[in-house]
């Protein structure tokens, strides 16, 4: 069960499921490289998808998996590329017996088969190497040892590849022809044109389909099969044109001849035999029926055509009476004798019309006479009504009929159409006041009105929409308009509504316009006392404005009116907001003295500068001890003098990291450490163990170094390129 399985998964792709009957496209075979190229396939790929640097702290097993890791990748490789192209290839056994004699008759068999073992035989060489030195390599002692086994495995399997040239070769040539075959449907409806060379094949295909075979006045114009459609009774027609056939034994004919025996060997279709009576096809008519004779037993089973073509350049009629009886002694059977002309198209039409309907009722007697007509009429059944009782049960026929029936006026006009009000349309020229009493006596009668009826009258669409309370089915009927109640913490909010609530609410707001009124009025007269003049008065409503634009400000976004742009270029010349005159002229509009703030920030500014001075200071009396120190170490040597300024500079550093931090302790035994070992051996792990977030090199970095490489830049070097991998 698995192998057929697997036969079947190896014939899809070139059978396309798209349609209910198989069409083999080849072009879908992806083209085969050369055998030095497949090697630089592998190993290119090897190269990039395996780690490539040994460090020297690794362990020898670790330096084992690696090199057992690049024979195998290698190995799979080179299996899953040569897997591939067997499995592109169509096996012959498993596709239809025309493609298979197709391929046998341009490509040969034999040879076709004997190149796609080799490529198989050398897929299980490779897989035996790979097995066989990935053993040898878990047993490697050292670095070098393994890596020589990967190196002789690599060369090996790379060997095996390139004695596969010719096949991959022979295996490209064959795609190559394969993806230039028509996609040909051997099982649909076909039309086989035959005959022998320059009869006028090519020239009735050109004509009932839209191939456009080129057409010539020389033998052999058409060297392969070519394909063309056409459509007859709203179906898809296969028309197939072959090479002509010349008269003589099977084994002497060539390939281009045995293309179209193929064709009449395997397809189920409607022959055309084509015979030229006016003999230009450089061909006497003895021959051509020769030639029929010869090849009469592929016609089995077969709706056979005899097309005499070329009438206007001879008659059939004016035809001599020996050669037109040796053309009818060809017609026995089922066989038709068809005339017609691809110069002035006489007969084409009748030609084409007669091979389909003799192909379709052909291929409707084949169903009918197999087993699927047999087991479709199985699963259908017939039944015949018999009578249950003796009560005779006539037609019933409607009053109105049986009415319209008496008086005559049954079926006596076809454009009688059902009465319907046009209430809420606009009248037309065909019923323009002649349905005006139909709509009052619709009205006036006791006839329920239409939804349609009822929003015309209340407004139209959009205007009136229907009450579906009508439709509540409750256990007394004048329940459905009652009011719904709106519960909310379980309670019924109607209770607490006051229905007067509108009318009181109305009342209150006339009693506080009234107030208002009343209370403006009798402001109207008296004017406020107030202890400012006119010019303080405006000062105030100034201030108030001023105060009135803050607060607008300050509901604003913040980011719309920013205290300060920072960032920004400042003038040098610019003092800014900062200065005593600007702020003093500013705050003086609003009435404000700013002399003591003023003087305040004089006095801060006289404390910052005593300050710096005192730095200054301090900064002088370091350099005089500095100067002390110099003269301190004058009876030294210049090594003590050194050793002793390098141990104050370190103070120095010292005391001023200090100064900066202190949360960082630097004795050992403040760190929970023991001694400066334990120190160092801390540091050295954590730098460790940074190395995978900081993105230290591993083994699967590929690092370009300057240096030279050994290999490549050693020996002798001979004219010609020098391939580096």
């Amino acid at each position: 069960k698995h192998k057929k399985e697997q036969q079947q998964a190896l014939v899809l792709p070139f059978v396309s499921q798209q349609t209910t009957m198989p069409i083999y496209n080849f072009k879908t075979i992806q083209p085969i490289p050369s055998a030095g190229d497949l090697v630089d396939i592998v190993l290119t790929r090897t190269q990039r998808r395996t780690p490539t640097v040994i460090h020297p702290g690794y362990k020898i097993t670790r330096i084992r998996n690696f090199y057992m890791r690049k024979v195998k990748f290698t190995q799979q490789t080179i299996s899953e590329k040569l897997s591939h192209i067997i499995d592109n290839f169509p096996r012959l056994n498993d596709i239809h017996p025309f493609y298979a004699d197709l391929c046998n008759t341009l490509y040969d068999r034999d040879h076709y088969k004997l190149a796609l073992g080799q490529i198989n035989v050398a897929k299980n060489l490779c897989d035996a190497i790979a097995r066989d030195m990935v053993r040898m390599i878990k047993y490697g002692d050292s670095a070098y040892r393994c890596k020589c086994l990967k190196r002789a495995a690599l060369g090996r399997m790379c060997t095996v590849l390139k004695r596969q040239k010719s096949a991959l070769a022979y295996l490209e040539e064959v795609r190559k022809h394969l993806g230039r075959l028509p996609a040909l449907d051997p099982n649909t409806r076909t039309m086989l044109l035959c005959g022998l060379p320059n009869v006028g094949k090519s020239s009735f295909m050109n004509k009932i389909t839209r191939a456009n075979v080129d057409v010539q006045p020389y033998a052999f114009t058409t060297k392969s099969l070519f394909v063309g459609h056409t459509d007859y009774r709203y179906l898809r027609w296969q028309v197939i044109d072959t090479p002509g056939i010349l008269d003589h034994p099977l084994e002497e004919r060539n390939t281009i001849e045995m293309q179209a025996i193929t064709a009449l060997a395997h397809l189920t279709c409607s022959v055309l035999f084509f015979v030229d009576i006016s003999e230009q096809c450089g061909y006497t008519i003895e021959q051509q029926v020769s030639l029929f004779k010869s090849i009469k037993p592929l016609f089995v089973n077969k709706q056979l055509l005899i097309v005499v073509n070329k009438i206007d350049q001879q008659p059939w009629d004016t035809l001599e009476i020996e050669k037109k009886q040796m053309i009818e002694e060809l017609v026995e059977g089922n066989t038709s004798l068809m005339k017609m002309s691809n110069i002035s198209e006489d007969g084409v039409s009748n030609v084409k019309a007669t091979a389909c309907d003799k192909l379709l009722a052909a291929r409707v007697d084949s169903r009918v006479s197999g087993n699927k007509v047999d087991n479709i009429m199985n699963r259908l059944q017939v039944f015949t009504p018999a009578p249950r009782d003796e009560v005779v049960r006539d037609a019933s026929i409607p009053e109105s009929v049986r009415r319209a029936q008496v008086e005559g006026t049954y079926g006596a006009s076809k454009d009688r159409k059902p009465v319907r009000s046009t209430a809420g349309y606009a009248p037309t020229k065909d019923n323009a006041g002649e349905n005006a009493d139909d709509d009052v006596a619709m009205d006036n009668a006791n006839v329920r009105k239409t939804a349609r009826d009822l929003m015309w009258e209340n407004g139209g669409p959009g205007v009136w929409a229907p009450d579906y309370r009508e439709q509540y089915d409750l256990e007394n009927d004048e329940w459905k308009f009652d009011a719904i109640p709106q519960i909310m913490d379980g309670k019924n909010i109607a209770d607490y509504v006051d229905p007067d609530i509108e009318k009181k609410l109305a009342t209150l707001e006339a009693e506080e316009e009234q107030l208002i009124a009343e209370a403006e009025a009798a402001a109207m007269g008296r004017d406020e006392e107030s202890d400012l003049d006119s010019d303080e008065e405006a000062l105030v409503g100034v201030i108030r404005e001023k105060v009135k634009i803050i607060r607008k400000h300050s509901k604003a976004n913040s980011s719309t009116l920013p205290r300060q742009v920072r960032g920004r270029m400042t003038d040098c010349h610019d003092l800014g907001a900062r200065n005593a005159d600007g702020i003093r002229e500013k705050m003086g509009e609003y009435g404000i003295d700013m002399e003591k703030m003023i003087s305040r920030g004089r006095s801060i500014e006289r404390k910052e500068r005593g300050r710096k001075r005192e730095r200054s200071l301090a900064r002088n009396v370091s350099d005089d001890d500095a100067s002390m120190d110099e003269t301190q170490t004058d009876g030294m040597s210049k090594t003590q003098q050194k050793r002793s300024k390098k141990e104050k500079k370190d103070k120095v550093k010292r005391e001023h990291s200090l100064a900066r931090s202190h949360s960082r302790p630097r004795d050992p035994s403040q760190m929970g450490l023991k001694d400066e070992k334990a120190v160092k051996k801390v540091a050295k792990e954590e730098r460790l163990g940074r190395k995978k977030w900081i993105g230290g090199s591993g083994e699967g970095d590929q690092r370009k170094t300057v240096h030279l490489v050994k290999w490549m830049n050693t020996g002798k070097k001979r004219m010609g390129t020098h391939n580096k991998r």
